[in-house]
């Protein structure tokens, strides 16, 4: 997806925020006829009958058909592509979407002349009901046959073009990297180098921190409130505005650099999970727990996994981190104490001293994870021809 900065006039954004409202109108009401359906019964609509209702009820209410057919058919196939990813155990079930949180809509059908530049910085897209809505031209546009407009929580308005970008090339050295992923550490290569995920600057954290304690005080539906809620809005996205570039430009980076990418095999959902518990069995350092899933969080692990396997496929390699941070990349002993510190890998057979991230990712470079015996386990393999020779070389 192909994403640039929409800037729409007050009346085009009147017209973009109510197709958002008719777009997560007809998918609650989707999730509402989804909940009925029970084991036994007979199964529940699909998009072609989802579609024949939706006639029905633009018939009927006026303030529906002043909508545009092709935004609200398409939250329906949105639906319908969501509960087929649900059946097929790769994405969770569908849920409700609230407003100021889910704003978005897809538009189908797209021709070549429904976009256009207009100068060197801007350009103009075609949306119905709204017409010609300018956005910022920050590189060429792709061939694409839909987009998606969307807002976020600070109010920006985007346009992403539905169009696959061409893959990254390795280099052809067969050259191997390694990445361990850390909170004070980002990102630590087997090269050495000690990558760190920005944030913001301690000024910025100040004024959230205060902005947020502000907030908690606020009355509810207050436009005092309101106002709270939209200042933090933005200044959290200029902190993930930041780790996403940061993401986009270390990825491009390393599918540029090196022919084969191996990374620790984590599983996020389940080092993310909240420590609170249940009434029954109430968990223990919730606080603490929750701080370190915020810093995991911001340390942007997984996008920048996912956009390594999105730009250089074929080419990535996890394995299991088990051990990788107690063992010695120079011997191979593995014991706890070779580990310090935070920082600090010393090894109590050899001698040998490294930064303790760096050594870690020299162990994942190598491929290979100790198990509790203190054997060594090959990670996962490589489906690609390319890659098994570059393992043999």
């Amino acid at each position: 997806m192909s994403r640039y900065r929409l800037s729409p006039s007050p009346t085009q954004e009147g017209a973009l925020r109510s197709h958002c409202s008719h777009a997560r109108f007809i998918w609650n009401l989707a999730v509402e006829q989804q909940s009925w359906w029970q084991p036994g019964r007979t199964s529940p609509p699909g998009w072609a009958e989802h579609c024949r209702q939706l006639t029905q009820a633009r018939a009927e209410h006026q303030w529906l058909a002043a909508g545009s057919v092709v935004v609200q058919q398409q939250a329906l196939r949105d639906f319908s592509q969501a509960m087929a990813n649900y059946f097929a155990g790769t994405h969770r079930k569908p849920t409700w979407r609230k407003a100021g949180r889910d704003e978005g809509f897809r538009v189908v059908a797209l021709r070549r002349g429904q976009v256009r530049k207009l100068n060197r910085h801007w350009g103009q897209v075609f949306i119905p009901k709204a017409g010609w809505v300018r956005f910022r031209w920050s590189r060429a546009v792709p061939r694409a046959k839909s987009f998606r407009v969307t807002m976020d929580r600070a109010g920006r308005w985007h346009v992403a073009f539905a169009a696959i970008p061409d893959t990254i090339k390795g280099p052809g050295t067969g050259q191997v990297v390694g990445v361990d992923r850390g909170v004070v550490v980002s990102a630590a290569l087997s090269t050495g180098e000690r990558l760190s995920c920005p944030r913001l600057r301690a000024g910025r954290r100040h004024r959230l921190k205060a902005l947020e304690h502000k907030f908690a005080r606020a009355k509810r539906g207050s436009k005092r409130r309101s106002r709270l809620k939209s200042a933090i809005a933005k200044l959290k996205t200029r902190e993930a505005d930041a780790r996403k570039d940061w993401a986009e430009k270390l990825s491009t980076d390393l599918a540029r650099r090196f022919d084969l990418i191996r990374v620790e095999d984590l599983q996020m959902q389940n080092m993310t999970r909240s420590a609170k518990g249940t009434v029954d069995a109430p968990g223990r350092s919730v606080r603490a727990k929750a701080g370190l899933n915020r810093e995991i969080l911001a340390s942007g692990w997984g996008i920048l996994v996912k956009r390594l396997e999105q730009k250089a496929p074929g080419r990535i390699e996890k394995i299991n981190p088990a051990y990788t941070s107690q063992r010695c990349s120079a011997c191979g002993h593995v014991a706890s104490e070779n580990r310090k510190s935070q920082a600090v890998f010393a090894c109590t057979a050899c001698g040998y001293t490294s930064n303790a991230d760096v050594n870690a990712a020299r162990n994942i470079a190598a491929g290979h994870a100790v198990t509790a015996r203190g054997g060594l386990s090959l990670g996962k393999p490589a489906n690609r021809e390319p890659q098994l020779a570059l393992l043999s070389a």
